[in-house]
């Protein structure tokens, strides 16, 4: 697993809508990378709602968010208009962001996916914070404080 003070890894993505992300896109702003297991499963869903709910403060405070899971690019189309989602979510279907990030599988109903993460990206593209299991249900909010708090600390 990564850790803070590391490089976060080089990407070219397709998101919901098959245009092309990559990391180089965000230099200079802040970045939520959080990865989830499945697209329209219950956390999932839950956590995509709540980035949703939440956007317009992380885009005032300079933050942009993207999710990442192994699920391909037609199913993320899918999650994001059943659920009005207005966060960029990344296919990874070769999973090859998923395992430079180092992910561990969870198991989920005799299923294996990739364990829920969320990391945050300086401006510089070093890893402030990770972390590993992340409970769907937390607080948004409490995690754009912690950003806005690290933000003071850059100056």
């Amino acid at each position: 697993m990564l850790q803070p003070g590391t490089p976060f890894p080089d990407f070219a993505l397709a998101n919901q809508d098959g245009k092309l992300t990559k990391l180089s896109d965000f230099a200079g702003s802040w970045l939520v990378v959080y990865f989830y297991p499945k697209d329209d499963t219950p956390g999932c869903t839950i956590q995509g709602q709540a980035f949703t709910a939440t956007k317009a403060d992380f885009d005032a405070a300079g933050v942009k968010v993207v999710g990442v899971s192994a699920d391909d690019v037609a199913s993320h189309q899918a999650f994001c208009s059943k659920f009005s989602f207005n966060v960029e979510l990344l296919a990874d279907p070769e999973e090859k962001l998923i395992k430079a990030c180092g992910l561990d599988q969870t198991e989920w109903k005799g299923m294996f996916f990739w364990a829920r993460t969320t990391f945050i990206v300086g401006p510089d593209g070093i890893i402030r914070r990770t972390y590993e299991k992340a409970d769907p249900k937390a607080s948004e909010s409490g995690l754009l404080q912690e950003i806005k708090e690290l933000q003071a600390l850059q100056g």
